[in-house]
């Protein structure tokens, strides 16, 4: 009777991840990129936005322009566009959009008569209110796994990024 031939192990195509470890790629190269880091936190901050402002029918830059009209009443389309780094003709159908629902109208200027300033209506005020408590307590939920004064640091460090 011939011997049996040794029975080997069989190959597995990929390597078992480390007990307990998740099976994750190699990420090194990526996680050291500031783009890729922002977008990942990004993609967590925006998914609560998007579930908790859905009540509110509002888009994030919905929110972002009633935000500065809430604060900053009478504003100029212009003005807006500098702010939120946008381009005027995105905004002219932002502008008749909010303006459809009721939220913000639109005024003589009075510095410039050339110009109309965008003033919130008290449906405007009351939602951008409401929104803004939201938005608030979404932000904490996002970012719970850091302090207070870490949120703060992080904060300062984006913003050195693009102001």
């Amino acid at each position: 009777m011939p011997a049996s031939p040794k029975k080997t192990p069989a190959k597995t195509e990929i390597a078992a991840p480390a007990a307990g470890r998740p099976d994750r790629l190699d990420a090194r190269v990526l996680e050291a990129l500031v783009g890729y880091n922002a977008r990942r936190a990004w993609l967590i901050v925006s998914g609560f936005f998007a579930e908790r402002m859905a009540a509110y029918g509002l888009k994030q830059i919905d929110f972002s322009v009633l935000s500065l009209l809430a604060h900053n009443p009478g504003a100029t389309s212009r003005q807006l566009c500098n702010t939120l780094d946008i381009l005027p003709p995105n905004l002219v159908s932002l502008v008749a959009t909010l303006d459809s629902r009721g939220l913000i109208e639109r005024r003589p200027h009075p510095h410039d008569g050339r110009a109309l300033g965008l003033h919130l209506t008290p449906e405007g005020e009351t939602l951008v209110r409401e929104a803004e408590q939201a938005v608030v307590q979404l932000e904490a939920d996002a970012s719970a796994k850091l302090s207070t004064r870490e949120r703060e640091t992080l904060i300062k460090l984006l913003q050195k990024i693009y102001l």
